[in-house]
């Protein structure tokens, strides 16, 4: 299994409320070379976008809205070397980490972790 995500992709990831603070994937967040920035918003309510690295800056990594379930988010997240669209799990690990794996339609799979770094 390659290695593909790890925070927003903790993406977003997360527990979309009105308050910014109480949302969990509001932030900035690394994963290897990649910053990734989220913010509520967007067309499926929550956005994450490719902010630095080595591909895709300014690219949409949130594809759908993402849905809570069993304390894990799921939704549709675009990987931010190759812009392929994963049908993603991202579990929370503490306040500053996400665990996310997921696979393409393809059957591409891939997993990793996103840190916070503010």
């Amino acid at each position: 299994m390659k290695k593909a995500f790890a925070a927003v992709a903790g993406l977003a990831l997360f527990g979309f409320s009105t308050a910014a603070l109480a949302n969990p994937m509001v932030g900035t967040w690394k994963w290897e070379d990649f910053t990734i920035d989220c913010k509520e918003g967007g067309d499926h309510g929550m956005s994450c976008t490719v902010t630095d690295g080595p591909k895709n800056k300014g690219m949409e990594m949130v594809k759908s809205k993402l849905e809570a379930k069993d304390g894990a988010y799921v939704g549709q997240i675009a990987h931010p070397m190759t812009g392929e669209t994963y049908n993603a799990k991202m579990v929370p690990d503490g306040n500053d980490k996400f665990k996310m794996d997921g696979c393409t339609a393809a059957g591409a799979c891939a997993s990793g972790e996103f840190t916070r770094v503010k």
